[in-house]
């Protein structure tokens, strides 16, 4: 992690305490100090990005109130820059808490001194005299950020606050910011006194992803204004459905957009991913027809082979799809015989023909390396672990990038013959797949203080937060600036203005796109953007090895595993003698940190859990009044539940897990039925695929974000990589 001895004896007494304790140690000066705004070093008039002095690092993750005081010592020490960024931070903590009147104190010159962020500033200032009762002033200085930064994003907050007694201004915004979040808003605000207004619902469209009720006027454009709409309106409307996975009315409105092999392939899919076959399958028989030979449809032709029940004519569509792909496209084609040959076993049929020309043509591919699996574990179950061990040592070598390639590692150090041959395998899994559920199993049957399944609820590690976050790979200084100082709105709100590429971003406003969204907690989305880079640059080729170097920085993985909703995590793990880290790790799973979200079974919110569920739990811990989305109730029924299932099965973690996700009577079940001793083994004979896979995840999701926030665990992986 980089993270020195220094730093954290910085950062601890912030951490554990403000009060005496924290005085003492800073010096008690601090707390009696009053902006000393004067000073002998020259302001800097630069607009470039610099470094974030590392004790102002230490005191992002803390919530306003308690870092207060330590940001006004920082303002006063150290680089005229150092101070600035200090002093910025503080009067947005001020303003935050209400405290105008003090806020104006440290904003005192800082808009000359720290030009970078000078229309931030007066934003700031603006903000702070409103608060202050100083109603003229900061109707002086909103127009002020009009005259003096007409074309930054600050002024489209002035227009914002100056339109709301003079309409003329909101017009303003609207024709010159129309994708900041505050134009968005006066859109919002106009279309509840009218609401038929097609130029407002068109700009919400656009820009507007971010609103809870998205959907509701995608709808309303689509049926109000149905025969006004252009092509490229239909594209943006398309566009924003499949944001919101609407993929059926998506597809509607693909239909309607301007016609390409992309759009015509998007229709027929979301068509399908919408569950109307019939209509998918006209689609993608169309989109094929039109387009003979584009890029997209050999997949077309594969997709379209799926949705036939006869399989002479899947067989058809399949021939098809993979001469086109076989050249230009070996990834596909390969995938393309891997479904064939499922399908062909799902019926019994043979498919010894397409199995050999997968392992000799296209032996190097994801889809080879699940039939050699497959081929492995015939072999372990009649018997033979040599066999086995044969085939999970080809995968290693052949297909060391393919998603079983771990899975063949850990079992082929499981079936080896020699303690050195299975260590040999572990050293592997922990250097080359450090993130997997493998490389956590290979840490338990070495030894490692890393909890077992026997012993994770209880166990607690130590954690230590970062200290460096990934910088972001595009977007203006001033976006830079505030995302490394930990503003983390202001910096996405001026994100929203600055992406004009949302429909085919770069891989480096990929990566933007994905932190700043985790910075606003729209976690879903922003691991997935995160996720999803490295699929891209395999298809899209990365000659720069953007994606390589953004993953070898800690802060990367960190991203993917964020500390979401810890402090009341924390407080309702340490309730019921629960390790954090798998109460967060089984949440990341079940919802991805989004608090309002619902499941097709009606399971809500963060930790997922059924109104019933929460009713009989309510009664059981005495919950008289929750809401059962509600960050700190959903998270205390959740956690009451999985202490029950953990009590349920004599705290077996893995058992507990499974009955999170399937029910104790599938569970129940299970145990009765088999005669496996080996946990290893229980869990890959789990009979529900969706419930092995659970267990693993959350297994994985704990093993991440013990290696990546534990010490311990940071220290042992750093020698093994060695």
């Amino acid at each position: 992690m980089g993270s020195s001895p220094n730093f954290l004896k910085r950062l601890a007494p912030w951490i554990i305490s403000m009060g005496l304790s924290s005085a003492l140690v800073l010096g008690l000066a601090w707390l009696f100090l009053k902006p000393k705004l004067e000073s002998t070093d020259q302001p800097l008039p630069s607009l470039q990005v610099s470094t974030v002095n590392s004790a102002l690092v230490a005191l992002r993750p803390l919530p306003a109130q308690q870092r207060i005081e330590p940001l006004k010592q920082l303002a006063q020490q150290g680089t005229a820059q150092e101070q600035n960024q200090a002093r910025y931070v503080l009067t947005a903590d001020l303003i935050n808490l209400g405290q105008g009147a003090e806020a104006l104190q440290w904003l005192e010159g800082l808009e000359a001194r720290y030009p970078l962020l000078g229309s931030h500033i007066a934003v700031l200032q603006a903000e702070a005299q409103t608060l202050a009762g100083q109603t003229e002033q900061a109707t002086k200085t909103w127009q002020r950020i009009i005259a003096d930064y007409p074309q930054e994003p600050a002024a489209a907050e002035a227009l914002f606050v100056l339109g709301q007694q003079k309409p003329e201004l909101w017009q303003q915004a609207i024709a010159d910011f129309p994708a900041h979040p505050k134009t968005v808003k006066i859109a919002v605000e106009q279309l509840k006194k009218k609401p038929k207004q097609l130029p407002l619902l068109m700009l919400i469209a656009e820009h507007g992803l971010f609103l809870t009720n998205y959907g509701d006027y995608l709808t309303q454009l689509t049926k109000e204004f149905k025969g006004q709409l252009k092509p490229a309106d239909w594209q943006i409307i398309a566009f924003g459905y499949w944001e919101k996975q609407l993929y059926k009315e998506g597809a509607l409105a693909y239909a309607q957009a301007p016609q390409t092999s992309q759009t015509a392939y998007r229709g027929a899919r979301g068509l399908q991913l919408g569950g109307e076959k019939k209509q998918a399958r006209a689609a993608y028989q169309k989109m094929i027809a039109a387009y003979p030979q584009a890029k997209e449809t050999p997949l077309a032709l594969s997709k379209l082979a799926s949705l036939e029940p006869d399989l002479g004519k899947a067989a058809q569509h399949y021939d098809r799809a993979f001469q086109l792909s076989k050249d230009q496209q070996p990834t596909l084609a390969a995938q393309i015989l891997g479904e064939r040959i499922q399908r062909l076993k799902k019926a019994k049929q043979l498919s010894s023909t397409f199995e050999k020309t997968l392992l000799q043509q296209f032996s190097d591919s994801n889809d080879a390396a699940t039939l050699r699996w497959q081929q492995a574990e015939q072999q372990r179950k009649a018997g033979n672990l040599a066999g086995a061990r044969k085939l999970a040592l080809e995968i290693q070598k052949q297909n060391p990038n393919s998603p079983q390639a771990a899975t063949a590692v850990f079992w082929a150090g499981k079936w080896a013959s020699t303690a050195e041959e299975r260590q040999a395998a572990f050293q592997t899994l922990w250097q080359t797949y450090p993130d997997s559920y493998y490389a956590w199993r290979a840490a338990v049957l070495s030894g490692w203080n890393v909890g077992d399944f026997t012993s994770i609820r209880s166990f607690q590690p130590q954690i230590r937060f970062p200290s460096t976050q990934l910088p972001l790979a595009a977007g203006s200084p001033a976006l830079k600036e505030l995302y490394q100082l930990g503003q983390s709105k202001t910096a996405w709100a001026r994100w929203q203005w600055e992406f004009r590429n949302r429909q085919q971003p770069s891989l480096s406003e990929q990566l933007t796109d994905g932190l700043l969204r985790l910075g606003v907690q729209e976690y879903l989305d922003g691991i997935y953007m995160l996720a999803n880079l490295e699929m891209r640059a395999r298809e899209e080729n990365d000659p720069e090895k953007l994606v390589e170097q953004w993953q070898d920085h800690p802060g990367f993985e960190q991203a993917l595993f964020p500390l979401a909703y810890f402090t009341p995590i924390r407080k309702w793990s340490n309730q019921r003698n629960l390790n954090p880290f798998l109460v967060l790790s089984l949440m990341r799973q079940e919802s991805r940190f989004q608090p309002k979200i619902r499941s097709v079974a009606g399971a809500v919110g963060l930790m997922q859990v059924l109104p019933e569920t929460a009713e009989w739990v309510s009664e059981k811990a005495g919950l008289k009044d929750y809401q059962i989305d509600g960050i700190d109730d959903n998270i205390n029924l959740g956690t009451w539940y999985l202490d029950y299932t953990h009590r349920n099965y004599n705290d077996n973690s893995m058992l507990a897990i499974a009955s999170y996700n399937a029910g104790p009577g599938n569970v129940d079940r299970w145990v009765k039925q088999t005669s496996v001793t080996d946990v290893d083994v229980f869990v890959e004979e789990i009979p529900f695929p969706e419930t092995k896979n659970y267990v693993k995840s959350v297994s994985e999701n704990y093993w991440n974000y013990l290696r990546l926030y534990n010490p311990q665990i940071q220290q042992l992986m750093q020698e093994q990589a060695q």
